[in-house]
């Protein structure tokens, strides 16, 4: 009841069913552990965006590894 497409949430159908919604929760969780879903594979467009958000991410983490050398250099520096 919660996989089909009804939309209805694990609380709702929990609350139908007269259980646990942690129950169902776990329930859900390890069916679609055993039952993975295979993705679509990715366009052209998208594999392009995703290019981009990885080149982009490489440099933030470049910027951020380097401001958090400069901040311990000027800290040891400052006393």
């Amino acid at each position: 009841m919660v996989l089909e497409s009804s939309g209805r949430s694990i609380a709702a159908v929990a609350r139908d069913l007269g259980i646990n919604e942690g129950t169902l929760t776990n329930w859900v969780a390890l069916y679609r552990k055993k039952h993975p879903v295979e993705e679509e594979p990715l366009t052209i467009s998208e594999r392009a965006r995703l290019r981009e958000l990885e080149r982009e991410n490489r440099e933030l983490r470049m910027k951020a590894d380097f401001l958090e050398k400069a901040a311990a250099f000027f800290a040891s520096h400052q006393q």
